[in-house]
């Protein structure tokens, strides 16, 4: 079988790259021509586009760049009507996979869609678009198909990728603390992880007010999660005088060994929950696009972790609210008031059994393959 998959960012990168292993080893003979990045290359696919020359985030950014996002669309309906594949696989980054879907609609292949895009939180209207042109949707969260099942759309519930993926960093991982240190020239001081997400844009606006925040411990060291999709001097440039090592590509062994951690709304917060670290979530948009989305958006909290639970299991800091001194002292609450920290680590485990345990990236692949094959 001939699969074209469509990811848009870091999380869709390592949830596509494990996806195609498991249809590797359903399909022996499966090819992949994916727009992703450095993961999923590994994994198999021919990379068309990497994540990193069109994810923008953001109203602002997104006008900005529109004759780029034009020509994107133009060239991925252009791309996969030459490739012809036997199945589309769209994975999460909505604002584009639903457009493409469209434009390939009823080309003589099936489009599945693997991570459903957030149309609980907002914009339901897209539910009649996923209805009319995915072929067969696969969800993650284990709330998503009774919301699903209100507008008469049955889905897979397959289980959250994320769980495979750190199953399989903790099979595999063999470092030792003092070798973990050693290997990174690191100081034995009690690791706190700053994790400002993947995008550019993210970077600008979480990082800095994380750094200050982490000038007021003096007993931690602040170890920043960097992505190779970044220019190096990209992260120097908010480093200044602080003396902070970022380790690139290097997040699950980092929050192995992290005490508590800083993070960035999004998928990170559910990974550093699986790790069991305690944390504080962080996010800032620009003004206009926040109180856009904040009047179009309906839901209690942002990061995943609180959505899963229904219950404000991290604290989070959104917009006006993240500053560097409500950092510090959300921080220092979790390193020094154990029983605010114990609660937190409990909730992760029932977090843990919220979610349907490893096996999601094959499950996904089976069904694909089972309706690819059925016909």
């Amino acid at each position: 079988m001939k699969y074209y998959i469509i990811a848009g960012e870091a999380s869709g990168d390592l949830h596509g790259s494990n996806l195609i292993k498991a249809l590797k080893n359903i399909d022996p003979q499966a090819r992949f021509r994916v727009w992703g990045g450095d993961k999923m290359q590994f994994a198999g696919g021919d990379l068309v586009r990497h994540y990193r020359h069109h994810a923008f985030m953001g109203l602002i950014p997104v006008i900005r760049n529109f004759n780029t996002i034009r020509k994107n669309f133009q060239f991925a309906e252009e791309d996969i009507l030459k490739y012809q594949p036997d199945a589309l696989i769209l994975i999460d980054y909505s604002g584009f996979n639903l457009t493409v879907a469209k434009r390939v609609y009823n080309k003589g292949f099936k489009i599945f869609y693997y991570i459903s895009p957030q149309v609980w939180a907002w914009r339901k209207s897209r539910v009649f678009k996923i209805k009319k042109y995915i072929d067969r949707m696969y969800t993650i969260l284990p709330f998503e198909p009774s919301f699903y099942a209100q507008f008469d759309v049955d889905v897979d519930y397959v289980g959250h990728p994320l769980l495979d993926a750190i199953h399989d960093f903790k099979r595999e991982f063999s470092l030792t603390r003092a070798e973990f240190i050693r290997h990174h020239n690191l100081t034995d001081k009690p690791i706190i992880a700053l994790l400002p997400g993947s995008r550019k844009q993210e970077v600008s606006a979480m990082l800095p007010v994380m750094l200050e925040a982490s000038r007021n411990f003096h007993n931690h060291q602040f170890i920043i999660a960097g992505t190779s999709s970044q220019d190096p001097g990209f992260y120097e440039q908010y480093l200044h005088q602080d003396k902070l090592t970022v380790l690139y590509d290097q997040t699950y062994p980092l929050l192995y060994f992290a005490q508590a951690a800083l993070v960035t709304s999004g998928t990170a917060t559910l990974e550093t929950a699986l790790f069991k670290v305690p944390q504080v979530v962080c996010y800032r948009a620009g003004t206009l696009s926040y109180y856009i989305v904040k009047s179009l958006v309906h839901i209690r909290y942002i990061s995943t972790v609180n959505l899963i639970m229904d219950q404000p299991v991290v604290e989070e800091l959104i917009q006006q609210h993240l500053t560097p001194e409500k950092c510090t002292r959300s921080l220092n609450k979790l390193l020094t008031d154990d029983d605010h920290r114990e609660r937190q680590k409990k909730l992760y485990g029932a977090l843990e059994d919220k979610l349907e345990g490893p096996g999601a990236s094959i499950r996904a692949a089976e069904g694909m393959y089972r309706i690819l094959t059925s016909e």
